[in-house]
This record gives structure tokens, sequence and C-alpha cells, in this order.
């Protein structure tokens, strides 16, 4: 067994490298809440592709070992591929948002199919890694190189939720003639009877409250409040359809200290589980903003 490993240890390590590379994809694969990506067919594209991914990244050790440069052009040829994919995503989900009761948003959009694309970078970096240790030390290397790598792709995997930047309460709704309020913060004007009557008994309100600057600035970024809508409307229910504006959950600034109303009528009135959806509301990486790492914001700054 030991002799044939060693006479084989390109084409051992190459499968070795494939195996973690499809296993990482494996773990980073998950049909949740958003049905997205969608079960079978969806879930099949995206595998298929992690295979391709996790192929190329073992390869390109055995090319380099024996110096065929030209081979690492393929790896130029799959990040074209992967940006495609990424652009495949984008049209594709911002097709069905305009079906959406209550949509995602450009930059929810956006943010998936950026995760979509990095994670097939994270499955080269496993198969490279893997194969690399697995064909210049010994296979046994390799599979602690695999398992490592596993665990970095678990943990680059996800980012950061709200439950980081912001504290949420539950807060009152309350209809003052035609204006809609969530504690003491504007929403917008309700004219319609019938639509104030319905506020009032199926309302539900929270307020996000940001623990610094940088908070503040992400909490304001419309994609980033039209992610919190959809994940609690996709959640909880919606309590419209299509064609009643006022009926619209909506997301406002308290102007004066940054807070974030959030104004929704769910299907399923349950607070709790409410504040618990929104605190586990992802941070959209294109809605970050960081004004405290500017150099006028730090001490010393001339």
């Amino acid at each position: 067994m030991q002799h044939f490993l060693v006479q084989n240890k390109f084409l051992v390590g190459v499968l070795l490298g494939i195996a973690f590379g499809i296993i990482s994809r494996l773990l980073m694969l998950r049909t949740d809440y958003r049905q997205y990506p969608t079960y079978p067919h969806g879930r099949i594209i995206h595998i298929s592709l992690g295979v391709i991914a996790a192929a190329l990244g073992a390869v390109a050790v055995p090319a380099l070992f024996n110096k065929d440069y030209t081979a690492i052009t393929f790896l130029t040829l799959a990040a074209q591929q992967f940006r495609d994919v990424r652009k495949m995503e984008r049209d594709t989900l911002t097709k069905i948002d305009s079906m959406e009761l209550v949509g995602r948003g450009s930059t929810y959009i956006e943010g998936i199919a950026m995760v979509f694309e990095g994670r097939n970078y994270l499955v080269i970096m496993t198969a490279l890694l893997t194969s690399l240790f697995g064909i210049m030390i010994n296979i046994w290397i390799g599979i602690v190189a695999g398992a490592i790598s596993l665990i970095i792709v678990e943990k680059l995997k996800s980012g950061k939720a709200i439950a980081h930047i912001a504290a949420v309460e539950t807060a009152t709704v309350r209809v003052d003639g035609p204006d809609l309020y969530v504690d003491n913060v504007y929403i917008m004007n309700v004219g319609l009877k019938s639509n104030q009557e319905i506020i009032a008994e199926r309302g539900m309100g929270f307020i996000l409250k940001p623990y610094n600057s940088n908070g503040k600035v992400t909490l304001s970024n419309l994609g980033q409040r039209q992610a919190i809508l959809y994940d609690v409307a996709t959640i909880l229910g919606v309590y419209r359809d299509d064609g009643e504006p006022a009926l619209i959950p909506m997301a406002k600034l308290d102007m004066k200290d940054g807070r974030l109303a959030v104004f929704i009528l769910p299907q399923e009135f349950d607070s709790d589980k409410g504040k618990q959806v929104i605190l586990k509301v992802p941070i959209l990486e294109s809605a970050v903003r960081m004004p405290t790492e500017a150099s006028v914001n730090k001490k010393g700054a001339s």
C-alpha cells in the first residue's frame, strides 16, 4: 500500500484534493428559508460547478511540479466561468424578485451572487492546498491540510449579522389619525380607514439601535433595510396582496439618533420570533460602511 502511494503520488494527491474540494462545496451548500438554491436542480448546478472548481485546483499542483506553467491559464478560465456564474445568479434572482410581495432588493441579490462566486474560489483553495501537501510531503499531511482548509471554509462561509452592529427591541405600532408611527418614528401616511384598522390590529414594530456610527451608516443603507424586511416577511409571512401599497412593510430612520424603525404586517404575530429573525439578518457586504476608519475620525489625525 505504501509503495502504491509513493509510486502514484500525483494521482493520489489530485484525487485527495478533488475529494476535499467537493466536501468543502457541500459544506457551503444549504437550501434555507429563502429556498435558494432550489432543490434539486439549483443544488445540482452548484455541486457540478464545485466539482469543476475542485478538479481545477487539484490538477494545478502536478502541472506546476512538471513545469507545465501554461496549465495555470485554466485557472484564469475558471475565474471567468465563475464570474459568469455570478452574473447568472444576479439575473435569475432579479427576475424572481419582481414576483415577490416583499422583494430582496438589488443589494441583497448582489450579495447572494457574490457569495456563490466566492465559494467556488474557496473550493479551489481547499483542493489546491490538499493536493499540494499530499504530493509534496505525503498523503497523511495532505489529509491534515484538507481538514484545516475545511475549518477555514467553515469560518469564511458566513459573515456577520445585525446582532453584531445593533440591538433590537419590540416597539409599539401607533396610528394617530392618518399617520403611522413605530414608537415615536414616523413611518407613513395611511389614508383609508380600513387600512388604518388593519394596521392597528395586526401591525408589528421593532426598533434597531446601532452600537456605533459604523452601525448607523450601515443600517441607513436602503439595501440593508430591504434585506431585513425580506427576511422577516419570508419567515413570519406578510399580510398583504399585490396592489396594496399601504400594507407594505417599511423601515424608516429616526433622523435624530440613527435608530431604525421596522414596520410589518405579519401572518404569524410573534414579536419574539420577529426579533430573533432581525438579529440573524446577514450584514450585506455592499452595505457596510466604516466612517470610524477614516483618518479624520481617528485620534491624532492631522
